[in-house]
């Protein structure tokens, strides 16, 4: 479901598999953690193993980048398969600049 590797500053989080609102949870709780005790400079979602997402991936990823500037981080969202690209545009996420 979650990998995450932190080196040079920067976590990256892999994730594998669906997100649904109960992964998502799941995921989050996760991310912030490692973001809370890590206070990584840059945040990467890498997105390359996602077989579904519903709107819980969005809610995921906004919430990911309020966090990152809390903590005067920056987020990327790289990896993304095309077919979870167009969820992303449709939800205003191409206008942060964190979608690669």
């Amino acid at each position: 479901m979650l990998r995450t590797e932190y080196k040079n500053n920067m976590l990256t989080a892999y994730i594998d598999g669906e997100i649904d609102h109960d992964t998502a949870a799941k995921i989050r709780v996760s991310i912030d953690g490692a973001v809370q005790s890590l206070k990584p400079r840059l945040l990467t979602l890498d997105f390359s193993s996602v077989s579904f997402m519903d709107s819980s991936g969005v809610g995921l990823v906004m919430g990911r980048f309020r966090q990152m500037k809390l903590v005067g981080g920056e987020l990327r969202v790289t990896n993304i398969p095309d077919r979870l690209y167009r969820i992303f545009a449709m939800s205003g996420l191409e206008a942060l600049g964190v979608l690669r």
